[in-house]
């Protein structure tokens, strides 16, 4: 099996450079309670406020940017619990090519609903019995397009790692940053850039307890597959890590952490009691990994420099209701 080629900080910059102008650059926000609670200073980076509400949208339009003219005719590919879905389908749109997105039948309405307002076709599938990687494939080569999966993607990674690129850029080194953890692909890219901006930062990836194959990986070194996971965090409820994002966690992150799906709903009431912002599960499990963290008897975040990767807001206003109600 040959080594694969993973993506650099150099490519993140290229990333930077492409997406200029097109992806927004989001606020990084602070809190006075979350920083009295912590015991420490915290920036929020708040992808919730990216184009099309997610982080997601950072390496999909680098992606389809890369393609040449005959991809571009032929079209995209992709599949996705719905924030790549939109991205890609919203990149596309842009660049005027055509996107046929693969979702999953419980997929939140209001994403599948976005990602067809997008332009693109959607074809749905059942997560729990049907292989989405597989009728990708499929699709990509009946009808000739190509394929741009979630995070196992170098040009995918490139461009997600440039929220934290933006984010060290505005506030200068941390000692800690904590980002959420699905697939890997904000994950490896933040990785890039920490490694290359902020050294010495404490790297850490959080999963849902329910989906913890990303710290059984990290902990075993070597890719553990699970069943799809039951969680609120729909956008973590992947099942592997990648061949690119897993050896760039195994060898950049400083460790894997799981939260509760009762801790995330805790966090994202806090997010709309507090900074009256709208963040969706999986975009709270950085918060709340670090407040757990942050709980413990040594303290250990005392005195330090945080930042938070908030990844998304897309969620169904019922769903998002019933949620903080609960």
């Amino acid at each position: 099996m040959t080594t694969p080629i993973l993506p650099t900080y150099a490519d993140v910059q290229a990333a930077a450079a492409r997406i200029d102008g097109y992806a927004h650059r989001t606020p990084v926000l602070t809190s006075r309670t979350a920083n009295a609670e912590l015991g420490a200073e915290v920036f929020f980076k708040c992808e919730n406020l990216q184009r099309m509400g997610a982080f997601k949208f950072r390496g999909a339009y680098n992606a389809l940017a890369r393609f040449d003219e005959a991809q571009r005719r032929a079209g995209v590919v992709a599949f996705s619990s719905g924030n790549h879905a939109q991205a890609i389908a919203l990149s596309a749109r842009l660049m005027g090519i055509p996107a046929t997105i693969i979702m999953p039948l419980d997929a939140p309405a209001a994403k599948v609903a976005a990602t067809r307002g997008y332009g693109a076709d959607v074809v749905l599938y059942d997560r729990y019995t049907q292989d989405r990687e597989q009728i990708g494939r499929d699709l990509a080569q009946q009808k000739g397009m190509t394929l741009i999966p979630p995070y196992d993607h170098a040009d995918v990674i490139a461009g997600q790692g440039t929220a934290a690129k933006e984010l060290f850029e505005e506030v200068g080194p941390l000692d800690s940053l904590f980002v959420c953890l699905g697939g890997g692909g904000l994950l490896s890219g933040s990785a890039l850039s920490t490694r290359a901006l902020s050294p010495q930062t404490r790297l850490y990836g959080v999963e849902p307890e329910a989906g913890n194959d990303g710290q059984q990986s990290f902990r075993s070194g070597s890719i553990v597959h699970i069943d799809t996971p039951q969680t609120i965090a729909d956008g973590a409820q992947t099942q592997h890590l990648g061949q690119l994002t897993f050896p760039i966690i195994r060898r950049d992150v400083d460790d894997i952490l799981t939260v509760s799906d009762a801790q995330l709903r805790d966090a994202m009431r806090f997010f709309a009691e507090r900074m009256k912002l709208v963040v969706e599960p999986t975009g709270c499990l950085g918060f709340a990994a670090a407040r757990a963290m942050a709980a413990a008897p040594s303290a250990p975040l005392q005195g330090q420099r945080i930042g938070i990767i908030l990844s998304g807001g897309n969620v169904d206003i019922a769903r998002y209701a019933a949620l903080l109600a609960e």
